[in-house]
């Protein structure tokens, strides 16, 4: 497979399901010489390199949320309910991980969201778990009207803490609040779970009723960015200060000088 068709298929695998007002390609067309795309109205031809920059473009940074907690808990319930607005009735257990995409406006920023719902059955941990290591952010549910899923908290948490970075966004969600009369956990212990064990958040929801939905992917999203400008600066200062202390020093230093000096040394001992 060439170059080309690969990097196409990366694209197509991370393709959003959602934003449709947003500018998209349709499945790639290639034409003979297999440079160009068509766009959706299969009018314009586009380089391949601008195709690629529609997919790219119009936001500012791209995070990566990881969603993990017990089955059951409704973790794919939230997911849909925040991208797509709808409540699945019936839904059934997530196979594996599943990935959906939105984007959400900070301040003037666009953000996108790229949110992973991942399996909760013993048997897909291994996969999941592969999932923690390039996370932005980690929100680990639970069921307010169940309390063995509020018990499994601290192995979800270990795992978290084995596999995800250590500067990984952790928020801690009771979900299911609409079950008012079935309620098992009450909200003072998951939030007093949140603190003692170091979450950066902690929220109730429920996907039914869209309580806190939007609210918990808001701070999500707002807590990265923030983050992210902050190393931005930082970034951006360190850079400025190197360079002030190249020019007070007489100018960048070259490396390539010193190299080229160690070789007609070497030369010269001959």
């Amino acid at each position: 497979m060439s170059p080309l068709a690969l990097s196409n298929s990366y694209f197509l695998a991370f393709r959003p399901r959602e934003e449709k007002s947003q500018p998209r390609l349709s499945t790639p067309r290639f034409s003979s010489q297999r440079t160009l795309f068509l766009t959706e109205n299969n009018q314009k031809k586009l380089p391949f390199f601008q195709a690629r920059h529609h997919w790219m473009e119009d936001y500012k940074y791209l995070f990566k949320v990881v969603l993990v907690g017990n089955a059951g808990v409704g973790k794919t319930c939230l997911v849909r309910k925040f991208t797509q607005g709808i409540f699945p009735p019936g839904q059934s257990a997530t196979i594996g991980v599943d990935f959906m995409i939105k984007t959400v406006k900070v301040g003037n920023d666009k953000i996108k969201l790229q949110i992973w719902d991942t399996a909760g059955q013993e048997r897909f941990r291994s996969i999941t778990q592969s999932y923690y290591r390039s996370a932005h952010a980690i929100v680990l549910v639970y069921d307010v009207s169940c309390q063995p899923s509020f018990d499994c908290l601290p192995e979800w948490l270990g795992e978290i803490e084995s596999y995800a970075n250590r500067r990984v966004l952790k928020i801690l969600v009771g979900n299911k609040v609409d079950k008012g009369d079935e309620r098992e956990v009450p909200e003072r212990i998951g939030r007093d779970f949140s603190d003692v064990n170091h979450f950066d958040y902690f929220l109730e929801t429920s996907a039914l009723d869209a309580t806190n939905v939007d609210q918990l992917f808001e701070q999500v999203a707002t807590r990265l960015t923030n983050d992210m400008k902050i190393t931005d600066e930082r970034v951006h200062q360190y850079r400025a200060d190197a360079t002030n202390s190249s020019s007070n020093q007489g100018g960048p230093i070259k490396l390539i000088d010193r190299a080229q000096t160690q070789l007609n040394s070497c030369c010269s001992r001959q």
